[in-house]
C-alpha cells in the first residue's frame, strides 16, 4: 500500500535550501519515491492551517518511506534541511 511523507516547510535560508532541493531527487529513486507535490500554489479551504511550502512524497510502502528517511543517501541532504528550514513532517499510509 502506498505511503506518503507530508512536509510543511518554512525556508529560512533560500540559498542553502536550493542546494538541498538539488540533492533530494536522486535519493528517492532507490526507494521508489517520487514527488506528488513540490511547493506548488496552495489554497486553504478550511481551518487555520497555513503551510509556507507543502511537499508530498509518495512511496510504495511505509517501509520504503522509512528506509528512505533513515537512508545513507538522505543523511547529508537531511542535515542540510535541518540547517536551512523549519519543517513539520509526517508519514501516513495511503488508502
Amino acid at each position: 500500500m502506498a505511503a506518503y511523507i507530508i512536509a510543511d516547510v518554512d525556508v529560512k535560508d533560500a540559498t542553502g535550501f536550493d542546494e538541498y532541493r538539488k540533492l533530494v531527487p536522486a535519493t528517492l529513486t532507490p526507494y521508489g519515491g517520487k514527488f506528488a507535490v513540490r511547493g506548488g500554489k496552495l489554497e486553504a479551504l478550511e481551518g487555520t492551517w497555513a503551510p509556507k511550502r507543502l511537499v508530498v512524497l509518495e512511496f510504495p510502502s511505509l517501509e520504503q518511506a522509512r528506509r528512505w528517511y533513515d537512508s545513507p543517501e538522505y543523511k547529508t541532504p537531511k542535515a542540510m534541511r535541518f540547517k536551512t528550514a523549519m519543517t513539520n513532517l509526517i508519514l501516513v499510509e495511503g488508502a
